[in-house]
C-alpha cells in the first residue's frame, strides 16, 4: 500500500494532476527563472548570456519526467528572458528551453527510474544539452542572419551545458532519495 501512496504522489508531482502537482511544477519553474537571472554572464555578439538556469531543469526534469521539464524549462526560462530585458529573446526560449526539458525528462528520468547507471543519465542529459546549443544557434541564425554571429554562441553554450550537467548530476541523486 505504502508504494502505491508514493507512486501516486510522485505523479501528481510531476505534474499530471492535482494542485501538489500544479505547486511543484511553478515551484520549479521559478528556481529555473531564478538560477537564470542569478548568474547572468553575458556572450559577445549574441545577445544572450551564460546561466545555471538548466541544471534546475535537468534535476526537475530527471526526476519528475518529460512533461514536467517541458513545462519548467519552457516557462521558467522565458520568463527569465522578459524579467532580464531579453523579452526579444523570449518565444525562442519556452520552445528551446521547453524541448530541453521534454528530451531531459524522456532520457534521463528514464534511466533514473530504471536504476540506470550514471552513463546513461549523463548522455540523456547531454541530448538535452546538445539540443540546446543548436536550438539557440539556429534561433540566432535567424535573428542576425549571419551563420558567424550564430556560431559564436556556441562555445558558450556548450560550456553552460556540460556545467549544468555537472551540477545536476549530483543535486538529483541526492534529492531522488527524499522524494521516492
Amino acid at each position: 500500500m505504502k508504494h502505491a501512496q508514493k507512486a501516486s504522489v510522485n505523479s501528481e508531482i510531476a505534474g499530471r494532476s492535482g494542485v501538489r502537482g500544479l505547486v511543484t511544477t511553478a515551484v520549479f519553474a521559478a528556481m529555473v527563472a531564478l538560477a537564470t537571472m542569478v548568474i547572468q554572464i553575458p556572450t559577445p555578439g549574441t545577445e544572450g548570456f551564460v546561466n545555471v538556469g538548466d541544471t534546475i531543469i535537468f534535476v526537475g526534469a530527471a526526476l519528475f519526467g518529460g512533461q514536467f521539464g517541458l513545462l519548467i524549462g519552457g516557462v521558467g526560462s522565458a520568463l527569465a528572458d522578459l524579467l532580464s530585458g531579453y523579452g526579444h529573446w523570449a518565444p525562442w526560449t519556452l520552445i528551446i528551453k521547453g524541448i530541453e526539458g521534454l528530451v531531459a525528462g524522456w532520457l534521463a528520468h528514464a534511466a533514473l527510474r530504471r536504476s540506470g547507471t550514471g552513463v546513461q543519465m549523463v548522455v540523456g542529459l547531454a541530448i538535452a544539452g546538445l539540443w540546446m546549443v543548436v536550438g539557440y544557434f539556429l534561433a540566432s541564425w535567424i535573428i542576425y542572419g549571419n551563420v558567424l554571429v550564430a556560431g559564436s554562441g556556441v562555445p558558450a553554450n556548450l560550456l553552460q551545458a556540460a556545467a549544468s550537467i555537472a551540477l545536476a548530476l549530483p543535486l538529483t541523486h541526492v534529492l531522488k532519495k527524499r522524494i521516492r
